[in-house]
């Protein structure tokens, strides 16, 4: 059974807006590398945040220990090793940094069309270099390892207030998907 992706309404937003923009429209400059870096350091903050709550996802990674894996994206480059612990640790390229054991190039060049293929819930293209042990490991940690938002919050009010808090946020994401819905039928007559 299928099911439907909660962001289907940014999807469709995101479609509306990129309709109404010319073909030749620019795209937004590149960021500087310090905030690219700081980025990268927020998302295996992130990555370390959710795997220490996944014990088997952990002992998974453990056995790949110092294994690196790299992820491009146009000119973005992402590159991370796995810990002794089973965690992710960042890796400044520089001349010295090893070459990965596994490079992830990932196909759609458009950042409109990969919002849409994720936020529908779907893994984008990916064209997959190296280890072939590491990357279904790696798979593996993406089917299977997932955030819960409900849990972390829990944590900081309680589990009624954290429940009452995520539905809250889930009917308010609803309306939302409702309203752009709606604003995408009036534009379309």
């Amino acid at each position: 059974m299928a099911t439907q992706s909660p962001f289907s309404w940014l999807v469709d937003a995101a479609n509306t807006l990129r309709a109404k923009l010319p073909a030749d429209f620019p795209l937004p400059p590149t960021p500087p590398a310090w905030a690219v870096a700081e980025v990268q350091q927020r998302v295996v903050l992130f990555l370390n945040h959710v795997l220490t709550q996944e014990p088997a996802a952990r002992e998974r990674l453990q056995r790949q220990r110092g294994r690196q894996v790299q992820v491009c994206w146009r000119d973005q480059v992402f590159q991370c090793a796995f810990t002794p612990a089973g965690l992710v640790e960042f890796i400044t390229r520089d001349a010295n940094t090893k070459a990965a054991d596994l490079v992830l190039r990932v196909n759609e060049p458009s950042p409109f069309e990969l919002a849409k293929t994720l936020l529908q819930g779907e893994k984008p293209a990916i064209r997959i270099e190296g280890d072939v042990q590491l990357a279904a490991e790696v798979n593996w940690l993406i089917d299977h390892v997932r955030w819960d938002p409900e849990e972390d919050l829990a944590r900081l009010v309680g589990d009624a207030s954290a429940h009452t808090l995520v539905q809250i946020a889930k009917d308010a994401v609803q309306a939302l998907r409702s309203f752009v819905q709606q604003q995408s039928k009036k534009a379309a007559s």
